[in-house]
């Protein structure tokens, strides 16, 4: 008898950003596999009669290959299982979600995609930023940073002042960034915020421009990049004061020595 497949976007962190259809079919679930961001509120709400597994999927921390994550959904279904793969943000943004619903599809088991918000628009609601802007941003663009690490940024809109760009993980190396916005023909006083740890209690933001972005902080990961005319709109930036900066400031210097 064979079973279904989920893919569930478990949105940025806030539980209260889970869909009711995801905790519909978190709550009907045999066996589930999350991500390690999923947070422990979500998890939560997972029934104790389940099984639930971590499948790691944090930038450089120990995971589960993709292609065992894709056979544990295979052999699951194949029980005649309910199983949920519980992924951060949204199964098709950066979340391989493409990937594992070949492997399930090959397998001959049927699948069901539950959306989840994207990281990207959990942290712009928190900082309050419109991604699209009748007189600010025509377009939006998403960037994976991994893959932009390995060939550089490629921006190909002709009209960058009229765009929103989000790069999801963009490592700690904003110098090589702005570098390549810059090339990329990105204005320097265009104004950039980073996102730490977005919709959650530990949530920080810094705002700056693409010219000072080799001069921000290192914040905690998992970490937004967002770039355009837009993030004028942001409020200001409390969470992440003047004194805390001056603080991270000496730590480095300190560290240095």
């Amino acid at each position: 008898m064979k079973g279904r497949v989920y893919l569930v976007g478990a949105g940025p962190g806030d539980p209260e950003l889970l869909t009711l259809k995801a905790l519909k079919t978190l709550r009907s679930a045999d066996v589930v596999l999350h991500d390690e961001l999923v947070s422990a509120e979500i998890l939560a709400l997972i029934p104790s009669s389940a099984s639930v597994i971590s499948v790691g999927k944090r930038g450089g921390r120990p995971s589960i290959s993709q292609q065992e994550i894709n056979r544990l959904l295979v052999e699951y279904g194949w029980l005649g299982l309910s199983v949920v793969r519980l992924k951060g943000g949204d199964p098709f943004i950066f979340g391989r979600g493409g990937e594992e619903l070949a492997a399930v599809r090959q397998a001959g088991l049927d699948c069901e995609i539950v959306p989840g918000i994207t990281a990207a628009l959990g942290a712009v609601s928190s900082i309050q930023v419109p991604l699209t802007h009748r007189d600010a941003a025509s377009s939006l663009l998403l960037i994976s940073g991994h893959r932009a690490h390995e060939v550089g940024i490629q921006l190909s809109h002709a009209d960058l002042a009229k765009t929103t760009v989000v790069i999801y993980m963009p490592g700690q190396n904003y110098s090589r960034i702005q570098k390549e916005l810059i090339s990329a023909g990105m204005a320097g006083e265009t104004p950039c915020a980073i996102v730490s740890q977005a919709t959650t209690r530990y949530e920080k933001t810094y705002q700056t421009c693409v010219s000072e972005l080799h001069n921000s902080p290192e914040l905690p990961s998992p970490t937004l990049l967002v770039i355009g005319e837009t993030v004028r709109f942001a409020k200001p930036a409390t969470t992440l004061n003047a004194i805390s900066l001056q603080e991270h400031a000496s730590e480095r210097v300190v560290e240095a020595r």
